[in-house]
């Protein structure tokens, strides 16, 4: 099997190449990241990739292509805050630098790499496409309000992973869409939000890649276009 991470150099997408690594039935991963990653594994790759440059994910799909049908493309990136942008509390704290951050990463980047890299995935088996979304993107779900970029663009991103089924469905027979929550990881995403969150439902980005794993291997074609948590549960939209 083929694969290729993006977003390799944070918590969850390392600890995926990891696990994946370690699994003899993976043949080559195509690690791509902004920052370089250094893995004893030779069947490991880096790529650099940027999800904001077009062009950059576009050469990142053809160095995927020559390697051979990509059987798994998992997207482990996102945007939550930065120096600047932190998620918002109320209505006065919304910026159009807020919205645009969140989107350029959380939707619009995965929709890119959707668009240069399903059509070199497994046509003829099952492969899949996944993406990193979150339990807050889930509309009917939402009871706190908040964080309003960081939810609308996870929201907008669901969409995204449902028309890409759609299409898949018609195209690519054997292909599984599906958009993944994590839970709460310790992370730098997640760290200045981690006070209310049970010691227990606060996940290391190793424990959180394996049950996503578990969630990938046990997709069937279905569960196309299902937004589904870290525990194997549907989360509607």
């Amino acid at each position: 099997m083929n694969v290729t991470i993006i977003g390799a150099s944070g918590g969850i997408g390392n600890a995926v190449v990891n696990l994946l690594s370690e699994q003899d039935s993976i043949e080559h991963i195509l690690a791509c990241g902004r920052s370089e990653i250094s893995h004893k594994a030779p069947k490991v790759e880096h790529h650099p990739i940027d999800l904001t440059d077009e062009d950059a994910i576009e050469k990142a799909a053809k160095r995927a292509a020559e390697i051979g049908p990509q059987d798994l493309v998992f997207v482990t990136s996102g945007f939550l805050h930065n120096g600047d942008i932190h998620p918002e509390k109320a209505i006065r704290d919304l910026s159009i630098k807020g919205f645009e951050q969140n989107f350029a990463i959380n939707t619009i980047g995965p929709a890119m790499v959707a668009k240069h890299f399903l059509p070199i995935m497994r046509k003829n088996e099952r492969s899949v496409f996944a993406c990193l979304s979150a339990r807050v993107g889930s509309i009917s779900d939402n009871g706190l309000g908040g964080w309003y970029a960081y939810r609308a663009s996870k929201a907008a991103l669901n969409m995204v992973l449902k028309n890409l089924s759609i299409e898949a469905a018609r195209r690519y027979k054997q292909m599984i869409i599906l958009g993944l929550h994590p839970g709460t990881v310790d992370s730098a995403l997640s760290k200045p939000f981690q006070g209310n969150v049970k010691e227990s439902k606060l996940f290391t980005p190793h424990y959180s890649a394996e049950r996503l794993l578990d969630v990938i291997q046990n997709a069937k074609i279905e569960n196309s276009g299902d937004i589904i948590a870290w525990d194997g549960q549907r989360i509607e939209y």
